[in-house]
């Protein structure tokens, strides 16, 4: 008959909190007391022999787990063999020990107590692990036997797919008696006391009558958990910790009743099966939903697969796959709160009606994407909002700015960590609804690095033909987009790939005149400004001889941010004189009745508003309603920016050209200066000039030095090899270039080698060929805006350009003498004073060639 091995008389002892360890089971223990780990460094990380690697595992009495104190301990406690040990220095020294339990112990002193406890034990369990008891009582066989009747039970409602439940139903009828109670028992659920009791039981009899009990009560609640619902979670496994941590990595000791409880699991699975079944799924998600489903089902809440599953299951469930909501299709409503909402933007309202009306009479109409081009500031992201307001549907802004991966489009793959879906599937999540209206904000800012093109990402998304069966990779499965209502918003079509913008309806919005910009501030921005101080009418007054004065001096941008931030500004102003006069005015205090007008002024003197210009104490009134005129403007605000002195002082030189060109930020007036000196040759250019720009540049200097002789300039071989020609630019920092400078150029070479200078009054936009022809040019509307800006009063532009000429105000056009040309004859015609007379021969032939285009 062999017996279990005898355990050294002296331990070093491990203490533990809220847990008990049985003999025959394995359970992780977290080591962080100073004393624990004291015991770990001195007696397992030092030595290898089989003795230093077993240790006395002690729980600590109940109601005493917060006690560091040795008088704490229960008296009884396990041997355990340390498996393995793992640790970390950061942020503070802990261990984890996976510990399997030998056998029962008594204390019977302590020998040692610091560092770590030492103390004298006496080995409890002496019976043989080999041969079955001799003992031949009756009622203890019979309890033995029901005993391995519930064991069977349990292990057979366990999940099978555990190779610990596995191993343990081919070994239940070859395990001794003596190390079933221990074993059985460890794999129930019970609470604290009476695990300890069991610990206790040191007699073989009395440890079957404590330990049936608590087999039979975790075999019923298994079993009415499997009648009451047809997920089987598998709440077994929370039971097999003991055993189960040995595969699945260190893990902390400490199971609260939450986490060990099975009904939380199964409750939750049943929400979450309703909710898919509410889903109203299409068939072919339906599909693949069921067969996951059931493989959550089947799988343990430990599984590395069973949050990845449940996470994207909860997606699926969440997902609008036929929750729509119900549209507002009235068009003289539509118009009304448009029109209420922006000002100006004809064309745009226009095709947002003509969606509306054709979305009234067939309702089948598939979302447009509808691109709005412009310049920053001219309201493309608010018409976005106030069109899903229209329509009564929901709206979600994804902001396109700076995204170089294709992840944030179409999702990641569920096998990498950390995996979630792309914006288009996370907007739905968040709005519920399968029809909403998405602004793709900033979509020509996207970049491309190495996870990807975003751009090729969006192709399907935004492809009318393509996006009803869209499939993002988290998700998997196909989703209809085609009812979902695209906006995108760019400032420049320049940096959006070709077949992107092929999939989008390109609407521009042109900016604001100065007389729109006027009525924009007037209607919206100043009351709002208003709001959001704390003011209204009856504080503050800004007459329109100042609101011109603002949108002409301080701002001269194609949007009405700035002039939004200048209103601010001036509200701030009117904000601080308001409150001082309101505390003057309530405050008991009669030191503050007490203060000297020379006081106010000089507190009012020393706060610096909109950052720029102190408030003189003079600047406002100090009576309500507080009237701005120009002067507080100045004092406010400072000096004005953009003086229109500032241009008319470059003119009038020869050598002198005003052109036009477009930027993001709408139309600017471009300044091009020319001069001669004696050099090689040599021509150069400067202002930071792009590729386009510059054999613009060539391409005028070599049609003056072609058509010099008609025009009477002294311009021959001789002269221009002696000669260098510098072409500028002015706002050297800020890059130009585009076909939009070769009209201008060549005037102003012209003007260069003639000596006489170009009308003050005129500016032009156009591109050359080496015949002299004059070339198409986009952008006519924000290049004559910008030309009526600067107070110009003539403006040329290329003859097959008229028809842009359409979108252009007609109170700008009354302002303007817009002259269309189709040869650079008729250019400097215009350009000088009294006309630019050529050759009456070449002038012929020159009209000969003009009427053939």
């Amino acid at each position: 008959m062999t017996s279990i091995a005898s355990i050294p008389r002296k331990l070093p002892l491990l203490l533990v909190t809220e847990d008990v360890l049985l003999p025959g089971s394995s359970i992780r223990v977290s080591v962080t007391s100073s004393a624990n780990i004291n015991m770990v460094k001195s007696r397992l990380l030092s030595k290898s022999s089989l003795s230093s690697s077993i240790i006395g595992v002690l729980p600590k009495e109940p109601g005493q787990f917060e006690s560091d104190d040795i008088g704490a301990m229960h008296n009884i406690g396990t041997a355990a063999l340390v498996v393995q040990v793992t640790g970390t220095n950061w942020p503070r020294p802990s261990f984890t020990l996976l510990v399997t339990g030998l056998c029962r112990f008594r204390l019977d002193k302590l020998v040692m107590e610091v560092p770590y406890p030492v103390g004298v034990v006496t080995q409890l369990d002496k019976l043989s692990i080999d041969d079955e008891d001799d003992d031949e009582n009756p009622e203890f066989a019979a309890l033995v036997e029901n005993f391995r009747s519930e064991s069977t039970k349990l292990l057979d409602m366990l999940d099978v797919s555990s190779p610990v439940v596995a191993r343990l139903k081919k070994m239940l009828n070859s395990i001794p008696h003596t190390m079933l109670a221990d074993l059985v028992a460890s794999l129930t659920k019970a609470s604290f006391t009476e695990k300890l009791e069991i610990l206790d039981a040191i007699d073989l009899m009395e440890r079957f009558k404590k330990a049936l009990p608590l087999l039979v009560r975790q075999v019923k609640m298994l079993e009415v958990i499997r009648k009451g619902t047809s997920l089987e979670s598998n709440p077994g496994r929370r039971m097999i910790m003991p055993f189960q941590n040995i595969a699945d990595g260190p893990k902390t000791s400490k199971r609260s009743d939450d986490e060990m409880d099975g009904n939380s699991d199964t409750n939750d699975l049943l929400e979450l099966q309703k909710k898919l079944k509410e889903a109203k799924l299409p068939q072919h998600a339906r599909k693949i939903v069921i067969k996951d489903l059931q493989r959550l089902k089947r799988m343990g809440p430990f599984s590395p697969e069973h949050g990845v599953i449940r996470s994207w299951l909860e997606l699926i469930a969440d997902l609008p796959w036929a929750k729509a909501s119900q549209e507002t299709l009235d068009i003289h409503k539509a118009r009304k709160d448009l029109d209420a909402d922006h000002y100006a933007m004809d064309k745009l309202k226009r095709r947002v009606l003509e969606y509306l009306a054709v979305r009234q009479l067939k309702n089948t109409l598939r979302g447009p994407i509808l691109c709005f081009v412009g310049p920053p500031g001219v309201g493309k992201t608010s018409v976005g909002r106030s069109i899903a307001n229209t329509l009564g549907r929901e709206f979600y802004r994804i902001s396109l700015g700076g995204i170089c991966n294709q992840s944030d489009i179409r999702g990641h793959r569920r096998t990498y960590i950390g995996s979630m879906p792309g914006r288009i599937i996370q907007g739905l999540k968040v709005v519920g609804v399968n029809n909403p209206v998405f602004l793709l904000d900033e979509i020509d800012k996207m970049g491309s690095g190495i996870h990807g093109d975003p751009a090729s990402a969006l192709l399907e998304v935004l492809d009318p033909e393509q996006n009803c069966s869209f499939v993002d990779h988290y998700l998997n499965v196909p989703f209809d987009l085609s009812q979902v209502m695209f906006i995108a918003t760019a400032n420049t079509t320049k940096s959006i790939p070709a077949p992107l913008l092929d999939r989008m309806e390109l609407i521009h919005v042109p900016g604001y005149t100065q007389e729109e910009k006027m009525e924009i501030a007037e209607i919206h921005l100043l009351p709002k400004q208003l709001r959001e101080h704390g003011l209204d009418s009856s504080h503050m007054v800004l007459p329109q001889d100042s609101l011109k004065a603002l949108t002409a001096q301080y701002t001269r941008e194609a949007g009405v941010r700035t002039l939004e931030r200048k209103l601010g500004a001036l509200c701030r102003a009117v904000a601080v004189q308001v409150a001082e006069m309101k505390l003057k005015k309530t405050s008991d205090d009669p030191n503050i009745d007490s203060i000297t007008d020379e006081a106010v002024n000089d507190m009012r003197g020393s706060d610096t508003l909109d950052g720029s210009v102190d408030v003189a104490p003079c600047a406002i009134p100090p009576q309500l309603p507080i009237i701005l005129d120009e002067a507080a403007l100045e004092d406010i605000l400072g000096p004005p920016i953009y003086d229109s002195d500032d241009i008319w002082s470059r003119l009038g030189v020869p050598g002198v050209a005003v052109g036009l060109s477009v930027s993001l930020a709408g139309g600017n007036v471009m300044m091009v200066e020319a001069s001669k000196m004696e050099g090689d040759g040599e021509i150069v250019l400067t202002g930071q000039l792009g590729n386009v720009m510059q054999e613009s540049a060539h391409l005028a200097l070599n049609w003056v030095r072609t058509a010099s002789r008609e025009y009477g300039l002294k311009l021959d071989g001789e002269m221009m090899s002696h000669t260098d020609i510098h072409i500028h630019f002015p706002a050297g920092s800020v890059g130009k270039d585009g076909p939009s400078a070769g009209v201008t150029i060549a005037t102003a070479l012209v003007s260069l080698f003639s000596g006489r200078p170009v009308a003050s009054d005129v500016a032009m936009t156009g591109e050359i060929t080496l015949r002299g022809i004059v070339l198409p040019v986009g952008g006519i509307k924000e290049k004559v805006l910008a030309a009526h800006r600067a107070g110009m009063r003539r403006v040329i532009i290329p003859k097959k350009c008229e028809k842009d000429l359409v979108d252009v105000p007609d109170s700008i056009k009354k302002d303007l003498f817009i002259i269309p040309v189709s040869h650079v004859d008729e250019v400097l015609q215009a350009a000088f004073e009294g006309g630019f007379h050529a050759n009456v021969q070449l002038d012929q032939v020159r009209g000969a060639i003009t009427s053939k285009l």
